[in-house]
């Protein structure tokens, strides 16, 4: 919606000189040019400057609230309709739709014959495990094998390809019958035909989309609703559904069970395949080595110590008999006995030497048999002790040998032992949860039970009232919506606020619309009905216009309009009628004497010139004017010619000259003038008139050609009097919402105004 016109003013004197190029035609002569710079401005003509929804952002609540109720009418016409259409839809065409429920429970803890848990895992009991089963109820399985047992692709309601009986009787049986038959027709050939599989995936969307389930935060109860247009349909559906979610879960366990029983059996198989291996090469291994123990392996390394040990004595016993070797072949070539004697350390030796101290006969040589005999001996003693060592060496190097072999073996014997047991613990583990599973398998239950079975369902939908509601409040918001749309949209002026507003001017008066077919009529109804609504509205603006300057009242009028057929015509005749009604004289000039629209009101007598007869002296005035049939007013009518340029004439100083002499001769001279954004006449005449009266045409002229046309006034530095709203249809304004507005047309006028 736009919003109104903010109207403020703003001094500023026109600078341009009136008989600028372009806005008056050539030919004006200096006479006219000379007063028409004489002309002062009067002091109200002050430039408005008016603001047109300005980029402001503001919302006036206020005016949004009167524009909407303005078209109240409007508003409560859609609400009318919608809450109309939404009554039907709820009494006479919605479908009734039943819901049943079914309430179960899962089992978080159930107790199991054996324990299996590590095979078959239970329900956990927490959320996401709760949403899950939720999730699983209406999953495409489940529900597949709910549409599957209640056969529900031959229903109707779920499968949409299967025609039905229209149950509406009357003109909208026979309607539904003859769209559908037509729209089977027009696609007949285009169609494809539709697969059971695809049809039955249509049938479980469906049957998903009357589906749902529920559960309580703080429980483990759950609920299954399924909603229909039957209520034994919707109990049945909801109980169906229910029992195959609970057999599904055992059978769901069956089926692991099944399942690990099947690979529990075959990993005992390998494992005892597995086991017989190890225990057949620990087998092989013992009867190839018979010492493979522990103990053996102690022994073994008990006696190489042993030897060991041996070994070192003897070696030290054999560098002991080196050592007294080597000091009895040294002491040999020595005479000195004591040398040798501490190199022997034998007795016999030492016997010897005491005799050969003695000087016994003999005693030498008996002394160096024995030296001798003691080397040998000692020669002797270093030969078996180098017999023994190596001896010794060789048993020891023999049980190294032995005892690492049997290390090895016993190594792998023990590796061999440790896998057989590890596969026998695995064998008789996985044999025992064979045998478990086995039993199992029988006494499987499931982790949810039944609490109570759905009953035929409730009536859940139409819910009349909410529909109605819902139909009353979208009435409201569609009709509030065409009517600031309206608004918004809106070009034209419908009241005489707006145009106030919007120009800066002040309205004269608000003429309405005279119910006559022909113009010739216009003048008959003024006569015939002086007291109707449009009579009163001219004796408004005919008061308006002579108080608009007290000092000096306005006794040259002239009207005007943006654009043609706007009614400025028959309001000039209309005020010149009007003013004679205050026994004044009164000339009324046509002065758009380039369509001549006086000729459809009047009919002139014959012989009488017109008013290009009179600025050309060839008539009077007085002889040019006529009075009509009924009126008190003198009528001087337009003439053509085709040589002549109406800007020019009325620039003239003859045209000057005739309105001077109008003025001694009549009370009042009302000039009916062509549109000011057609063609430069209206601003040329307005350089002599009193008083400009501006015509706009009632929800009709828009708003951009008013402002223009008011702009070319100023544009000359003719000062507009005011506006008059015209043509102005009550019927229309009450239907906008300005019926509060229309001042003296307002519904307390009636009783004044004639028919």
């Amino acid at each position: 919606m736009k919003p109104r016109g903010i109207v403020s003013l703003r001094v500023k004197f026109n600078t341009y000189p009136i008989g600028e190029p372009g806005l008056i035609e050539p030919g004006c002569s200096e006479a006219r040019d000379k007063a028409v710079m004489q002309k002062p401005v009067p002091a109200y003509e002050l430039q408005p400057a008016v603001r047109h929804a300005e980029a402001g952002d503001e919302v006036d609540l206020l005016e949004v609230m009167r524009t909407l109720w303005r078209g109240k009418h409007s508003i409560a016409l859609c609400a009318a309709l919608t809450l109309s259409y939404g009554g039907y839809k709820a009494f006479v065409t919605a479908q009734p739709l039943y819901t049943a429920t079914a309430q179960m429970a899962l089992e978080v803890s159930t107790p199991s014959v054996m324990n299996v848990e590590a095979v078959v895992l239970g329900f956990a009991g927490d959320e996401a495990s709760i949403n899950t089963e939720m999730a699983v109820i209406t999953s495409g399985d489940l529900i597949g094998r709910l549409v599957d047992e209640l056969q529900l692709t031959q229903d109707p309601e779920f499968n949409g390809a299967i025609e039905t009986s229209d149950d509406q009787p009357g003109l909208i049986a026979r309607a539904k019958d003859v769209v559908r038959g037509w729209l089977n027709r027009e696609t007949a050939t285009v169609e494809d035909p539709v697969l059971p599989e695809e049809e039955r995936r249509d049938v479980i969307d469906a049957v998903r989309g009357a589906i749902e389930t529920g559960s309580s935060w703080d429980t483990y109860v759950f609920t299954i609703s399924a909603t229909t247009e039957d209520p034994d349909k919707s109990a049945l559906l909801a109980n169906t559904l229910a029992r195959v979610y609970r057999d599904d879960q055992a059978r769901m366990k069956i089926e692991a069970t099944e399942q690990a029983a099947e690979w529990l059996s075959g990993r005992v198989s390998e494992l005892r395949s597995e086991l017989d291996t190890h225990e057949r090469r620990i087998s092989d291994l013992r009867a190839s080595s018979s010492l493979v123990s522990a103990e053996g392996l102690d022994a073994l390394n008990g006696q190489a110590i042993e030897l060991r040990s041996q070994l070192q004595q003897v070696r030290g016993q054999l560098e002991r008999i080196n050592e007294r070797l080597q000091a009895l072949r040294a002491a040999e070539f020595s005479d000195d006995i004591q040398i040798k004697l501490d190199a022997a350390q034998d007795g016999q030796l030492e016997s010897a030497a005491g005799a050969v101290a003695s000087s016994e006969p003999g005693a030498q040589a008996r002394f160096d048999r024995r030296f001798v005999q003691v080397i040998l001996q000692t020669e002797a003693e270093q030969q078996r002790a180098e017999a023994l060592i190596t001896e010794l060496q060789r048993r020891v190097d023999e049980l190294s040998t032995q005892f690492e072999g049997q290390s090895v073996d016993f190594q792998e014997l023990q590796q061999l032992e440790q896998e057989a047991e590890a596969t026998r613990v695995l064998y008789e583990s996985f044999l025992t949860r064979l045998k478990e599973t086995t039993v199992q398998e029988s006494v499987h239950q499931s982790d949810s039970r039944i609490l109570t079975e759905a009953r035929p369902g409730e009536q859940v939908a139409p819910r009349r009232s909410l529909m109605l509601v819902m139909a009353l409040m979208a009435g409201l918001l569609l009709g509030s919506a065409l009517v600031l749309l309206r608004e918004f949209l809106q070009n034209t002026f419908r009241s005489a606020e707006e145009l106030e507003q919007y120009t800066g001017r002040t309205v004269l008066g608000q003429i309405p619309r005279i119910p006559t077919r022909a113009r010739v009529d216009t003048i008959k109804y003024l006569l015939s009905k002086p007291t109707s609504a449009a009579a009163e509205a001219i004796r408004n603006l005919r008061t308006s216009l002579l108080l608009s300057n007290v000092d000096r009242p306005p006794q040259v009028i002239m009207a005007t309009s943006s654009v043609p057929n706007e009614g400025k015509t028959t309001l000039t005749i209309a005020l010149a009628q009007n003013l004679a009604g205050l026994d004044k004289r009164v000339l009324l000039i046509e002065g758009d004497i380039r369509r001549r629209t006086f000729a459809a009101y009047f009919r002139q007598a014959p012989g009488k010139g017109g008013i290009l007869s009179v600025i050309a002296g060839r008539d009077s005035l007085e002889g040019a004017v006529f009075r009509p049939e009924g009126l008190d007013i003198d009528v001087l009518a337009g003439e053509q010619r085709s040589n002549v340029n109406a800007a020019d004439l009325f620039s003239s100083d003859s045209f000057q000259r005739l309105i001077e002499q109008a003025r001694g001769a009549y009370d009042y001279i009302v000039i009916d003038t062509p549109p000011v954004l057609v063609v430069p006449d209206a601003r040329v005449i307005g350089q002599l008139a009193d008083a400009v009266v501006y015509v706009v045409h009632w929800d009709h002229t828009p708003k951009g050609q008013v402002e223009d046309g008011l702009r070319q006034f100023r544009s000359v530095n003719v000062p507009v009097t005011g506006l008059v709203l015209s043509r102005v249809d009550p019927k229309g304004m009450k239907r906008y919402g300005y019926g509060g507005r229309y001042g003296a047309y307002a519904r307390y006028g009636r009783s004044y105004y004639e028919a």
